[in-house]
């Protein structure tokens, strides 16, 4: 039987540069470097691994006929939803040109996978 989740892990072109924005944008600590990995562990304890894949492409948000699909994206809890995009955008994502909600906001990571930001309607 599963007891919990253990980790989860993301194909990019760089896993130490993808590891390092997700560091900075998160505040965890990265664990695991090299040999085409890297890690970083959450105040859970679970892992949030990066693979290097030599023939990586980005994802197209939204999704479009013929181009690469998402596989997965993350949605972030976060307090001040304002605030947040702004610490993400310092630290090298971009706010994706669709959106779809006043409380989430999808921002692009920099090897393009799309993450949320999601503030609890008031």
């Amino acid at each position: 039987m599963i007891k919990n989740i253990a980790g989860f892990c993301y194909d990019c072109k760089n896993a130490d540069k993808l590891a390092d924005f997700y560091a900075a944008l998160l505040g965890w600590e990265k664990i695991l470097s090299g040999n085409g990995w890297a890690g970083l562990r959450s105040p859970q304890g679970w892992i949030f691994a990066f693979q290097e894949i030599e023939e990586y492409t980005p994802p197209v948000w939204p999704w479009e006929e013929g181009k690469q699909q998402q596989m997965a994206h993350i949605d972030f809890l976060v307090d001040d939803l304002a605030g947040t995009v702004e610490h993400a955008i310092a630290c090298g994502a971009q706010k994706a040109d669709v959106q779809y909600f006043e409380t989430v906001t999808v921002m692009l990571d920099p090897e393009g996978h799309p993450f949320c930001l999601s503030a609890e309607p008031q």
